[in-house]
C-alpha cells in the first residue's frame, strides 16, 4: 500500500499528541515492510543526567522491561545513534556488549531493526528504529527505500520532538540577541570582560549588561554556566 507523503504531513499537523503522530507514522513503517517503530528523544540538557523521552508501538512486555531494566542507557543501537546520524542495523555484532538486552529483543519478536538519527540546530536528538520479526534486511531493500526512509526519519523528528517537548513542558529552547551571541562567543574564548569591551567597541558595563541576560534567559548559575547551555544548544553558531 503505497501511502502518500502530502496526507502523511496533513496528519501530522493535526496531531495532538505523540500517540497520534505515531499512528500516522507507523502507516509509512508498514507499508516499508516494518511491524514497529520507536522513537527517542534525546535532550542536550542537562549535561550530567541524559534525558531521554520514548515512544513505541513495541510489544507492552517489552517496554514495560526495558524501562524496568534501563535499557536505554546500555542500548548500543541509541548510543551509536547518539554519535553518528548514519543509519544502522542490529546486529548480533553490535549487541555483543549487551548479551541479554539482545536476547530479550528477540525474545519480544524484536529480531531485525534499522536506526537511524537526526539532530536539530538546538542540538536534539531524534532515532527513529523500524523492527519486525520475519525476514532480515537485505540491503537491496535499504537501497530501494533509501529516500523514503531518510523522508521518515526527518518528518516523524520533527513532528515527535515538538509533541514530546510540549508534554514535558519545553515550548521552546531560549533565543539569544545578535550582541548577547557575540559577547558569549568571546567569552567562550577567554575573553576578560575588558577584552571584550575593546573588541566589540562598548562599555564593560554593556558587555555585563549582555552577560546577565545571557544568563537569565538561558537559566544559568553563572557566565561559564551559560556559556556551556549556549553551545550545547548550538547558539554560538
Amino acid at each position: 500500500m503505497k501511502v502518500s507523503r502530502e496526507d502523511v504531513l496533513i496528519s501530522l499537523e493535526a496531531a495532538r499528541t505523540a500517540g497520534d503522530a505515531l499512528a500516522v507514522i507507523l502507516d509509512v513503517v508498514i507499508a516499508l515492510g516494518f511491524e514497529y517503530c520507536g522513537y527517542v528523544l534525546s535532550l542536550p540538557l542537562p549535561l550530567s543526567s541524559p534525558r531521554y523521552e520514548m515512544v513505541s508501538n513495541y510489544p507492552e512486555a517489552w517496554k514495560s522491561r526495558y524501562r524496568e531494566k534501563d535499557y536505554i542507557a546500555a542500548d548500543p543501537s541509541v548510543r551509536k545513534a547518539l554519535w553518528s546520524t548514519r543509519p544502522g542495523l542490529w546486529t548480533e555484532e553490535l549487541f555483543a556488549p549487551t548479551p541479554q538486552l539482545w536476547r530479550e529483543a528477540q525474545d519480544a519478536g524484536l529480531r531485525h531493526g534499522w536506526f537511524q538519527s537526526c539532530i536539530d540546530k538546538k542540538g536534539v536528538v531524534g532515532i527513529v528504529t523500524l523492527a519486525r520479526g520475519h525476514a532480515p534486511i537485505s540491503r537491496m531493500e535499504l537501497v530501494a527505500h533509501d529516500l523514503q526512509l531518510r523522508w521518515l526519519v526527518q518528518v516523524a523528528h520533527q513532528s515527535l520532538s515538538k509533541l514530546l517537548m510540549a508534554k514535558l513542558g519545553i515550548l521552546e529552547y531560549p533565543s539569544l540577541t545578535e550582541r548577547e551571541v557575540q559577547v558569549l562567543r568571546w567569552t567562550a574564548d577567554g575573553k576578560t570582560t575588558g577584552e571584550i569591551s575593546n573588541i566589540l567597541a562598548i562599555s564593560e558595563n554593556t558587555v555585563n549588561f549582555h552577560i546577565k541576560n545571557a544568563v537569565q534567559k538561558l537559566q544559568s548559575s553563572n557566565k561559564t554556566a551559560a556559556v556551556v547551555r549556549a553551545a550545547v544548544l548550538g547558539l554560538l553558531h
